[in-house]
């Protein structure tokens, strides 16, 4: 039997070239991504830099204003402290939806292996993206479009977050790893009350640590 190749574009090589550098903040914050840069840099046409650009403001990795340069954006206080606050809002009140279903969902199972893999491999790019994944397959779980589609962007301004946690090693990955089984227990409890909590716990963990990094910063 003949085996699937996945088909990567140029385009696509590039876009997970550029977030690898983002969420290992290797572009810091502030910094600008130039379509002339990107070009010369991986010796690219224009036009390609240009798209994979746009992949990754839509991805919320970089940010354009009108006649701009795209650039990686700052996070401040006040934007962590409600970003995690709006997603504890969501995700509580969605888990304990999501507890109520009749199994656990296969994703998140799947999501939480390829993180403690991360984990084992030292991956912090894959160890963020892994994590987005696991609450990204709860959120879907509940085949409810609209309220998919507002958590996305939650989770595509979190994503540098997220990064910072790892880059800066504010909080020990087999700990989010310990909190992550401990959401997926308390769903498999059907315990919804469990899972609510357990998913605040979880995120007002990473908001404290974040901000009591930018106030040092």
């Amino acid at each position: 039997m003949a085996r699937d190749l996945e088909v990567r574009t140029v385009v696509d090589a590039l876009v997970d070239a550029l977030r690898v550098r983002i969420l290992g903040t290797s572009l810091p914050g502030g910094a600008a991504v130039t379509e002339t840069d990107v070009a010369r840099e991986y010796d690219v046409a224009r036009p390609t830099a240009k798209t994979a650009i746009e992949r990754l403001v839509a991805e919320g990795l970089l940010t354009r204003g009108a006649h701009r340069s795209a650039r990686v954006p700052v996070l401040d206080a006040r934007d962590v402290a409600d970003l995690y606050f709006t997603r504890s809002c969501v995700e509580s009140a969605a888990l304990r939806q999501v507890a109520a279903l009749p199994e656990v969902p296969a994703a998140a199972e799947q999501a939480d292996a390829v993180l403690r893999e991360a984990l084992g491999r030292g991956d912090t790019v894959g160890f963020v993206e892994a994590d987005i994944a696991f609450h990204r397959a709860l959120i879907d779980a509940l085949d409810a479009p609209r309220l998919s589609r507002l958590h996305g962007g939650l989770l595509a301004e979190t994503r540098l977050c997220m990064a910072q946690v790892q880059a800066h090693l504010l909080l020990a990955p087999d700990a989010i790893v310990a909190e992550h089984r401990r959401i997926l227990d308390a769903v498999a409890a059907r315990d919804a009350e469990a899972a609510a909590t357990a998913v605040e716990d979880h995120l007002a963990r990473a908001r404290a640590a974040l901000l009591g990094h930018l106030a040092q910063h």
